[in-house]
């Protein structure tokens, strides 16, 4: 195999890059991890974590950030800070484009993660200004105000338990008439007096001067539409993959996921794909990790075979 900068690269600094990363490091290869803004992922934005194995009293998503950091830099891991602009993957040698550095590896693993859905109502121009997609980063600015939260999984569900510490009322719309989360977090949310559900109805719009002010919703059964006078508007309808950097480079799914196989492997050789970004039935920490600890020992057993 040709001569390269690294024997490994990992591409995101979630759970999932920073387990591959510890994994990988400590079987002694020579690993750098690329981040295009700050290690952590989505757990830097999650407000408390009770179901990762380890912390039976729970703990914040920036404290099992800093302690997966830590331990995986205990290893030596590398870093580069910066937007993935052009990837090569083909080959024995692959490339990777970060501003005016070309990186070059052995092997890949992709580990991006994914990032929230949008409604597409017009939201873009109140952004910053009363729509957020995290209640652990904007739930202190909504203090004694009413908001409007939109979803029906256990994130939806989950942050909006957490905005009822600040607001004085939540509405949380959900377009069918029961929820989708866990069941004790079902039963948290429907026994909180601050949280108003609103049933069968979807968010077609949100209007206010220099910031959100109303949220209108309509009920998908009578096409009734009702304006709730809000001062913010937290969205949870999902994740879309962070690959368009990738463009045509891979096989995914319908959705843009990677596809990988039981080994994490792609349909590129020497190349892996964990976490978020990855086709699976499950998204949480535990996955992650999980995926990530077989890509880095399928990478290691990828560069030993070549």
């Amino acid at each position: 195999m040709a001569e390269t900068h690294y024997d490994l690269i990992i591409i995101g600094g979630g759970p999932a890059g920073l387990t591959a990363g510890m994994y990988a490091s400590r079987a002694r290869l020579n690993t750098v991890l690329v981040e295009k803004v700050a290690t952590g992922g989505q757990i830097l934005i999650t407000d408390w974590i009770e179901n990762y194995p380890g912390f039976p009293e729970g703990i914040s998503g920036p404290d099992l950030s800093d302690k997966m950091l830590e331990q995986a830099r205990q290893f030596d891991l590398q870093f580069e800070y910066g937007e993935v602009e052009k990837v090569e993957l083909e080959g024995a040698v692959k490339s990777i484009t970060i501003g005016d550095k070309v990186l070059t590896a052995k092997a890949v693993i992709i580990t991006t993660g994914a990032s929230p859905r949008s409604l597409h109502v017009g939201e873009e121009k109140f952004h910053g200004k009363g729509v957020s997609y995290c209640a652990t980063c904007d739930g202190p600015f909504y203090k004694d105000k009413t908001v409007v939260a939109v979803g029906g999984g256990d994130t939806a569900v989950q942050e909006s338990l957490y905005l009822t510490k600040f607001a004085k009322k939540v509405h949380l719309v959900h377009r069918r008439d029961q929820l989708r989360a866990a069941k004790i977090l079902q039963e948290r949310a429907l026994a909180n007096d601050k949280i108003d559900m609103v049933w069968d109805s979807v968010v077609t719009g949100m209007d206010g001067l220099f910031g959100v002010e109303n949220v209108t919703v309509k009920n998908v059964k009578t096409n009734e539409e009702t304006k709730i006078a809000a001062a913010g508007c937290f969205i949870w309808i999902g994740i879309l993959p962070n690959t368009d950097f990738l463009g045509n480079a891979l096989e995914m799914d319908e959705w843009n996921f990677i596809k990988a196989d039981a080994n994490m492997a792609t349909s590129i050789p020497g190349v892996f794909a964990a976490g978020d970004v990855r086709s699976t039935p499950l998204r949480q920490i535990a996955t992650a990790v999980g995926d990530s600890a077989i890509a880095a020992i399928s990478a290691e057993h990828y560069i030993e075979g070549h």
